[in-house]
C-alpha cells in the first residue's frame, strides 16, 4: 500500500533526525513509528478489554 502524507516541516525534520539517530532511512522511520502505534493501540485495547470483562465476570454468569 503506497500512502503519501503532507506533514509539517517541523514534524518532517523530527522524523529526519530520528532516522538519522538510528542510521535508518526516513521512510524506515515512519514504517516503524506507524506499526508501533498501532501495536500499542491493539494492546491498549485487549487490556480494558479484559479489564471489563473480569470486572463483569459474575454479572455475565447471572445473565446466563
Amino acid at each position: 500500500m503506497k500512502l503519501f502524507l503532507d506533514i509539517p516541516d517541523e514534524e518532517a525534520q523530527q522524523l529526519r533526525q530520528a532516522a538519522d539517530r538510528l542510521g535508518v532511512g526516513v521512510e524506515q522511520r515512519a514504517r516503524a513509528a506507524i506499526a508501533d502505534l498501532a501495536g500499542q493501540q491493539a494492546a491498549d485495547f485487549e487490556g480494558a478489554a479484559s479489564r471489563v470483562l473480569a470486572k463483569n465476570k459474575e454479572l455475565y454468569r447471572r445473565l446466563a
